[in-house]
């Protein structure tokens, strides 16, 4: 083997009889290279020790080897789980991760659109909560960009999404199904014009009306802010102020668990009393007392879709904006059991 130190991109690319091009694509996992050039790059690869270098790539291919992913809150466990997989998605194609978290402020989200790492990414996976369609479109750049979440894309932009609605229904339902009659909804407000909150509320309604089951205002308990504290705020106050529930679909899994926080506080016992649904399956749902029950998003397909489409972006693709929608499961634990 020859010393790695004197391999270089170009060394080869003349030792496979390729173009430099081809040799980055190789070293970038792009699917779209002939198995038989493939080996052959692999070979030479192998034959001189080359190991890429992130200054090298950049000048040799005018890339950085770095993809962002932009989330509203890295402390939340959905989203620290989301770029977990993310990272680990990348790093299978020799890509680094740089996070950014926008805190939900419209002015964060905004930079991330207009290029705040200008130069230093190739790619970005981005989640809004404020921005709407017309304004991505107004302030994204020309890096190569894939949405996630429920914020309707503009037409020219990659999208991948979980079906709210569906989702909501099916734990709704699940609910219905177990003898439940009065269900609640926790986080209907937990923010002015929330996106993900209204679809879920709207899949849970849905739910309530095609049973037949007894819906009214008081059952769609709201939330000053989202959060495990917030949740078990509203649910005492709600208790206190004679709203009557047996079921409650909860916004995420850190309202599920503040609710059941707050139903144990109450002396509602969990699920005789009232069955609680959470939703995200993160860690620590498997680990309440009892078992919460959640709708899980096929995390791992959510991430892996969105990096395929990014990749895809970044190798040159063009055409219209495309959408993808991943399932989802329903995770039936103790907090449920009839």
């Amino acid at each position: 083997m020859r010393p790695a130190v004197s391999a270089t991109l170009q060394d080869v690319a003349t030792l496979a009889g390729v173009s430099i091009k081809t040799v980055s694509n190789v070293v970038r996992g792009y699917q779209h290279v002939r198995p038989s050039t493939r080996a052959r790059v692999q070979a030479a690869i192998d034959e001189l020790g080359y190991v890429p270098h992130s200054i090298a790539r950049r000048l040799a291919t005018g890339t950085t080897g770095m993809v962002a992913f932009a989330l509203p809150a890295i402390e939340t466990p959905y989203f620290a789980e989301l770029a977990a997989l993310v990272s680990t998605e990348i790093g299978g194609f020799d890509y680094r991760l740089l996070i950014e978290q926008t805190s939900g402020s419209l002015d964060d989200e905004r930079a991330v659109l207009r290029g705040r790492e200008q130069g230093l990414i190739d790619g970005l996976i981005f989640q809004p909560t404020e921005l709407d369609a017309d304004a991505i479109e107004q302030f994204r750049g020309s890096t190569p960009l894939v949405l996630l979440g429920e914020i309707p894309p503009p037409p020219t932009v990659d999208h991948v999404m979980v079906d709210n609605i569906a989702a909501a229904r099916a734990a709704t339902f699940h609910l219905l199904h177990s003898g439940r009659t009065r269900i609640a909804f926790l986080g209907y407000a937990a923010a002015a014009g929330h996106a993900t909150a209204s679809l879920r509320a709207e899949g849970y309604l849905s739910a309530l009306e095609e049973c037949g089951a007894h819906r009214s205002d008081d059952l769609l308990i709201p939330m000053q802010r989202f959060g495990a504290f917030a949740a078990e705020a509203a649910v005492i106050d709600a208790i206190e102020t004679g709203v009557r529930f047996d079921g409650l679909v909860c916004f995420d899994d850190l309202a599920g668990i503040g609710a059941m926080k707050a139903l144990a506080r109450a002396g509602r016992v969990v699920p005789d009393d009232v069955g609680v649904v959470g939703w995200d399956d993160i860690l620590m749902s498997n680990f309440t007392n009892p078992g919460l029950t959640t709708v899980r998003p096929d995390k791992p397909t959510l991430t892996r879709t969105a990096f395929r489409m990014l990749r895809e972006r970044m190798d040159g693709a063009g055409g219209p904006g495309r959408h993808e929608t991943v399932g989802f499961d329903l995770v039936v634990r103790g907090s449920t059991a009839s």
